[in-house]
């Protein structure tokens, strides 16, 4: 039986400190075969065309919000050494698309999210678009044109009809798994879409009306055993606990 964890969304600076902390005390106890970062590792507040012809164009937090990031991965791989894959999100290509936009000129020197975090240095692999990671499943970010759902786990299953495989994403910071079957005499495929919640601090987005959306803290877990694939949603509770396999995990805050 192999594992496999799914992360999205931690947009660091803005993660909940205390369930990624917890999330990556799970990963090191855990040992799953392998890690899938599908978007948004990094927030990149500024610069972005968010922050244009503001002062925090000016701010230049690029480069301290990569070492944290480094030190994200550092932490991680201190304690696992399997595979370790991420998929780059919107918020992950703020500055290489702003570079591209706003001074082209300089777009031709790295500045790509596994340059910015050094993915070699720490044993990452970094896949744009689309990873294949089990059998019948996909894992992207979301933000690849798909059509857009309220409901948890509806934008992954859209995608999954569209593709014809399942699908895992974040981009849409909720968590659900949901399923659409099709078939005739007995003969049914199902595919599933899963979309993996998020790690933000919600309080630390000051874009959200009223510190509040319909957002979902959790993450996933995939079990493969041969052809045979069971994704699992795991909520993260207010106090940064969660629970695997019968077991919580994480201290409270």
């Amino acid at each position: 039986m192999k594992r496999i964890v799914v992360i999205s969304d931690t947009q660091l600076p803005y993660h909940d400190h205390t369930a990624v902390k917890n999330l990556i005390d799970f990963i090191g106890q855990w040992q799953p075969d392998g890690v899938i970062h599908i978007g948004d590792l990094m927030d990149y507040p500024t610069p972005s065309r968010w922050s244009k012809d503001t002062r925090a164009e000016f701010v230049g937090s690029v480069m301290k919000d990569s070492e944290m990031g480094k030190q994200f991965l550092g932490r991680i791989r201190r304690i696992f050494d399997g595979w370790f894959k991420v998929i780059p999100g919107n918020h992950d290509e703020r500055p290489e698309v702003y570079l591209e936009s706003y001074a082209p000129a300089l777009a031709e020197y790295p500045f790509d999210l596994s340059t910015l975090l050094d993915f070699d240095s720490h044993g990452v692999e970094m896949a744009r678009g689309f990873v294949d990671f089990a059998p019948g499943w996909t894992a992207t970010h979301g933000h690849l044109g798909f059509s857009m759902s309220q409901v948890a786990g509806g934008t992954a299953l859209r995608a999954a009809k569209k593709i014809g495989k399942s699908v895992v994403c974040g981009h849409t910071h909720r968590l659900g798994l949901v399923g659409d079957s099709c078939g005739y005499n007995g003969k049914v495929e199902t595919r599933w879409g899963f979309e993996v919640g998020n790690l933000m601090d919600m309080a630390s987005a000051s874009y959200l009306r009223n510190g509040g959306a319909n957002w979902q803290k959790g993450f996933g877990v995939f079990y493969t055993d041969g052809d045979n694939v069971t994704p699992v949603p795991v909520p993260v509770h207010d106090d940064g606990t969660f629970v695997v396999d019968g077991y919580v995990f994480g201290k409270r805050a």
